[in-house]
């Protein structure tokens, strides 16, 4: 029992305890209402999964294929046989043809949980969705330390679909550059010259790889595959760019909230060891650093500092683009931190939407005072020196403006406004 307790990451123990705590996510909900009967699967895989996704709100044009075998469900996954992902804001589905539906949805105070069922085959079983500690090789050690988190990777694959993992293997971010992306996926919807590491099966010769980016700019998949038994034709450029983007600032969420929380209990030990008034504000030099660390961590990645410059020529699938936008919270003059550009960068403003999402709004208070700080000390800076220099003065007072109309939190701190016009603002949660 000790030796397990000494290899348990720091998220297992208090004041985190990942696994021993039972989350409350849309998954809790779901699985609410398959016991009831509230909610019937029925049918097809393709219309059980298809009423998934419509309860869970994630929208099927949000599909994304990918064909490399690096999932739980490797086994079942090849290059004409991908696995679909979908995803909104707060939930991402995987599925393939035949197999599992794999559920990882975002708890406001865990961060990513990670679940898997069987949809039913007789209309007499409900359903058992299983929380899933196996996931956690890879998306809780492996390949992101310290937290259970979210990752997309780039790799080399064969025609079997199996990765060529002493040629690499990359975590795909904001700040990856557009040509190594997507080794292993399917890309509809771009139309430039730069290249990238999608739509190709790459070889192995005389111990050299044989790789060679596709020239193809498809649309749809019919030069890969049959996607009938998918939901759509495509696996798009747009949502890949957006799920990369919303995976790293999720991840950095999640770091900094368990960062704080950890130091608040450390800081709280402290005070009753030397009988001192227990606090949550930082009283200890230790414990402001690691707050100043965890805030500029997070705002870093609010404000897409150091992303890469995209290619002309994204163009994408114009029923993702209203998905995505549907709901936004916008100003009066129509403006939306959800509003995309599709040009040198994905956004018209570049300042996450994720700033609405529940994870922010639960992040630990002394946290999201912090970060509503920095972010607005950088926003109305001017000087050429500061670290955000690269958003032009117009881009920030548009992202201000924005956040001081739409974000009661935001407007709330920034203004100073009294506790009670903090508590109506409009439910932008869902957006």
């Amino acid at each position: 029992m000790l030796v397990r307790a000494q290899g348990e990451p720091d998220y297992e123990r208090p004041p985190i305890s990942y696994s021993a705590t039972t989350p409350q996510d849309a998954v809790t909900r779901l699985q609410a209402r398959l016991t009831t009967g509230a909610l019937k699967l029925v049918g097809t895989d393709q219309e059980m999964l298809r009423a998934i996704l419509n309860e869970l709100n994630v929208p099927i044009a949000s599909q994304l294929l990918v064909f490399s075998r690096t999932s739980f469900q490797r086994t079942r996954i090849r290059p004409d046989q991908p696995r679909a992902l979908y995803f909104s804001d707060a939930v991402y589905v995987g599925w393939v043809p035949g197999g599992l539906v794999e559920i990882t949805a975002l708890d406001a105070q865990l961060g990513p949980i990670f679940y898997t069922f069987e949809l039913p085959h007789r209309e007499s079983l409900a359903p058992k969705i299983v929380r899933e500690a196996d996931c956690l090789r890879c998306h809780g050690g492996v390949f992101v330390r310290e937290i259970p988190g979210l990752f997309v990777r780039s790799l080399f694959v064969d025609a079997a679909g199996d990765p060529l993992l002493h040629y690499g293997t990359l975590l795909v971010d904001d700040e990856t550059p557009f040509t190594d992306r997507w080794g292993g996926w399917y890309v509809t919807g771009y139309h430039g010259s730069t290249p990238h590491r999608g739509n190709v099966i790459s070889t192995e010769r005389a111990d050299q790889l044989d790789f060679t980016p596709s020239a193809a700019r498809p649309d749809g998949l019919a030069a890969f595959l049959d996607s009938s038994p998918y939901l759509k034709a495509t696996s798009d450029i747009v949502a890949l760019l957006i799920c990369e983007h919303q995976m790293s600032v999720q991840n950095s969420f999640t770091s900094a909230a368990f960062a704080i929380r950890r130091l608040i209990t450390y800081q709280h030990s402290l005070q009753k060891t030397f009988n001192k008034p227990l606090t949550d504000e930082p009283a200890y030099e230790s414990v402001q650093n690691v707050l100043r660390s965890s805030v500029q961590d997070v705002v870093d990645r609010l404000l897409f500092r150091q992303a890469a410059q995209l290619p002309a020529g994204i163009a994408g699938d114009a029923a993702f683009q209203v998905a995505f936008s549907s709901g936004a919270p916008r100003t009066a003059g129509g403006h939306s931190l959800r509003d995309l550009q599709l040009g040198e960068q994905l956004f018209a403003q570049r300042c996450s939407y994720l700033i609405y999402s529940e994870s922010f709004l639960a992040l630990p208070e002394l946290l999201q005072r912090g970060i509503l700080d920095r972010l607005q000390s950088a926003l109305l800076s001017r000087d050429p020196a500061d670290r955000y220099a690269y958003l032009p003065g117009a881009e920030r007072q548009r992202i201000y403006d924005i956040l001081l109309e739409t974000h009661p939190l935001a407007r709330a701190r920034w203004l100073r406004l009294p506790a009670a016009e903090k508590l109506s603002p409009p439910d932008f949660r869902k957006a």
